[in-house]
């Protein structure tokens, strides 16, 4: 009879146990992804509307605007938290970050928000996002004493965290795209700031094949929310530029004075917008 060589039979014992030594690893990965993605959407459930309908349903003329719920948190002034994306040279917001800020001036003019904090990376002058949503929000009649920047919000993780122990945010309404704004809102609750998500429907409708690929790659980006949340690692605890207190309280003092500007401004309320790409 043949003998197979020892190192033959070695060599297929090492294959042997590294398939399923693979198969292990792709069963445990799979049940992750899955369990991360189920922990979001369990988490979101009901605390995450298109911003546009949010804004449909507050009520016309001076009486006070139904606010998105976050939960156990009735009486707290509600701040829109603007989450960063990518600025293109020459301090221009990209596509997809100009539809969350127009989302956001909807919410402030509304009435349901008093105040806005953009969070994104300001490491770097050149691509400094939050003063590029800071500029567009302005441009678009945001009055500034009602904008705060945070510049050290690196990641989703980062933003939420920030806002509710360096900024001062007790009560945050998430504004985002509507493939990222439930992963914004679980991080937020995880971490202990009640929240509610206002997500932006336009990506989806204008340009819906690079939403889809964004979709997927939301995916597993909820198990580094997971793990972020489970370490409980601590974001810079740089100060934001401006205080969220007195930006509610300067909207507060006089509401109609405060969003004047914004309701003769052009801003994106349904405006029509050209074709665009996107780049995150």
């Amino acid at each position: 009879m043949h003998r197979i060589p020892s190192a033959a039979v070695a060599a297929r014992g090492l294959l042997l146990g590294g398939a399923a030594l693979a198969g292990a690893g792709s069963l445990g990965a799979g049940v992750l992804l899955a369990s991360s993605n189920a922990w979001i959407s369990l988490a979101s459930r009901g605390r995450v509307r298109d911003w546009d309908e949010l804004v449909a349903g507050a009520p016309d003329g001076d009486g006070p605007a139904p606010r998105p719920s976050g939960g156990n948190d009735e009486g707290e002034p509600a701040v829109a938290v603007v989450l960063g994306a990518a600025v293109w040279p020459g301090g221009v917001p990209s596509p997809w970050l100009a539809y969350r800020l127009d989302a956001a001036a909807g919410l402030y003019l509304a009435g349901l928000v008093d105040a806005v904090v953009v969070s994104g990376d300001g490491r770097r002058a050149w691509r400094d996002e939050p003063a590029v949503m800071r500029d567009h929000l302005v441009r678009v009649g945001v009055p500034a004493p009602a904008i705060v920047l945070d510049r050290a919000g690196l990641d989703t993780y980062d933003t939420c965290v920030r806002a509710l122990r360096v900024l001062g945010v007790r009560r945050a309404v998430l504004v985002s795209q509507d493939f990222h704004v439930p992963r914004a809102v679980a991080i937020a609750r995880a971490v202990g700031l009640p929240a509610a998500g206002a997500s932006d429907p336009l990506a989806r409708r204008r340009s819906p094949h690079r939403w889809r690929d964004s979709w997927l790659r939301e995916r597993p980006a909820a198990v580094k929310a997971a793990w972020d949340v489970l370490s409980g690692r601590a974001p810079s605890v740089q100060p934001a530029e401006g205080d969220v207190v007195a930006a509610v309280a300067w909207t507060r003092e006089d509401p109609e004075r405060a969003r004047a500007a914004l309701r003769r401004a052009p801003h994106a309320l349904g405006e029509p917008r050209p074709p665009v790409w996107h780049s995150r």
